[in-house]
């Protein structure tokens, strides 16, 4: 007969759920808690050890090799030791930096050195500080050269001093190397101030060779932009910058330089310079005659300044030249061009060929916005397709040679932003880059030799310097 062995009754549902939860609890116990043992293991190998870790790793190789242990009887003496060191080098190390902060000096809470960044506006510089909206316009309505402060520039620095009241006291800004400009609090508002140092100036010679273009040429060189432009300036009557550079051509210069205790913070005039330009050479020298005119003539005494520059644009391209075949680009017939088109983006300066009187500055049917030039009784030169014209270019009004007339642009009859540039003569149309322009006068007689003391030397100067780079360069 079978025997049925009776079955453990079950354990309610609850009693296991609270069994699990305990036996969980006790796990995360062990987890979070480690054994005293554990626990110290865990510190020994966390410690920064530094050279003597380095120690303890050779006993423990000594001892592994049957040889005895340089040092202490265990290995983890050594590690005991290094951690009671470096406890209580931090602590020293923290009671010096007690004292360092001690003596130090506590930051002046009313100076505050503010740089600019970019979307950075006074207002905001202002409120950086503590200031309001009201400290803002008390300063800035203070004078008219107040106003400057609100030019600002990424990366200049301002310097607010503030009162016990927490108002301004004093602001300073410096704009550059020459120039410091600062308001401060008076009884009566706040004073502007503007400091500038004199830079010493000395002279420099610079050379270079074109083999891409001139700007980049001219930037090897160490020349600014604004020089390069000034020497282009210099040869513009002789040199179409446009189309006459080649790679080769050469140019050499002794140039002002602007130093302040050793740093190089500007430039000033070219004196003396020299351009070969597809093998021929002209020369420059910058002459301030007795009555105070200053002007730039060649070595022998006669002006660079000719009635007329070569080109109205700088640096443009050529597009379109003199033709009395050429096709009309929008017009898609036979149409005599009887101009030069310089293309140039829009916006692009355009400048006065020469000395004259504007005879029209207006709209001029295919030829969009148009300024006309009338130099004297045999020249005039109209410049046609201008976006706008310059401020104060009206009709009757007198311009000077190189003076701004007007930008480029793209009005009337044009597919493109280019001037479209023509040059008369006793009402004929000539092509202006191959006409011979007038002279200017040359240096009067009675100053020819006092040109020629101040010409001679800055030619030698640069033959010199020419002759020692060039031994250098062969070295």
């Amino acid at each position: 007969m079978t025997q049925n062995t009776p079955k453990a009754p079950p354990y309610p549902k609850s009693h296991i759920l609270a069994a699990s939860g305990v036996a969980a609890l006790l796990s995360l116990a062990l987890l979070v808690f480690p054994s005293r043992e554990v626990e110290a293991q865990k510190t020994f190998l966390d410690l920064d050890l530094g050279n003597d870790a380095e120690l303890v790793l050779q006993e423990k190789d000594d001892l592994r090799a049957g040889q005895p242990a340089t040092g202490a009887a265990s290995p983890f003496a050594k590690i005991e030791q290094g951690a009671e060191n470096a406890e209580h080098s931090a602590g020293h190390d923290a009671d010096d930096k007690n004292l360092e902060t001690a003596d130090s000096p506590p930051t002046d809470p009313s100076q505050h050195n503010v740089t600019v960044s970019n979307g950075d506006t006074l207002s905001t510089l202002f409120a950086k500080v503590g200031l309001s909206a009201n400290d803002l316009h008390e300063a800035l309505n203070s004078s008219k050269e107040a106003k400057r402060f609100s030019r600002l520039k990424v990366g200049q620095v301002l310097a607010f001093e503030l009162d016990e009241a927490g108002k301004l006291k004093h602001l300073q800004s410096k704009l550059n190397d020459l120039e410091t400009i600062r308001l401060s609090r008076s009884d009566k508002g706040f004073d502007f101030q503007r400091d500038l140092v004199k830079p010493e100036v000395v002279t420099t010679y610079s050379h270079g060779v074109i083999n891409s273009s001139l700007f980049l040429s001219a930037k090897r060189a160490g020349l600014s932009h604004g020089l390069t432009m000034e020497l282009a300036n210099v040869f513009g009557y002789d040199i179409d910058f446009a189309m006459d550079i080649r790679e080769g051509d050469e140019f050499e210069l002794i140039y002002e330089e602007k130093v302040v205790n050793g740093k190089r913070v500007g430039t000033g005039n070219i004196l003396s310079a020299r351009f070969t330009n597809r093998g021929k050479t002209y020369t420059a020298v910058r002459y301030t005659s007795k009555q105070g005119t200053t002007s730039y003539y060649n070595a022998n005494g006669e002006s660079m300044r000719k009635a007329f520059i070569r080109t109205p644009v700088d640096f443009a391209r050529i597009s379109s030249r003199f033709s009395t075949g050429r096709k009309h680009p929008i017009l898609n017939k036979i149409r005599a061009h009887k101009g030069v088109d310089y293309a140039a983006p829009r916006g692009t300066p355009i400048k006065a060929a020469g000395d004259g009187r504007v005879s029209l500055a207006g709209r001029h049917g295919g030829y969009g916005n148009t300024v006309i030039i009338q130099h004297g009784q045999r020249y005039r030169t109209l410049y046609a397709h201008m976006q706008g014209f310059a401020k104060g270019i009206r009709n009757g009004s007198t311009v000077k040679q190189g003076q701004i007339i007007g930008y480029i642009g793209t009005t009337g009859l044009s597919t493109g932003p280019h001037l479209h540039y023509e040059f008369q003569v006793n009402g004929v149309h000539v092509d202006p880059l191959s006409q011979k322009l007038p002279m200017a006068d040359p240096i009067a007689a009675s100053e020819k030799q006092r040109f020629m003391q101040l010409s001679k030397p800055l030619m030698a100067r640069m033959d010199q310097e020419k002759a020692t780079m060039l031994a250098a360069n062969q070295r």
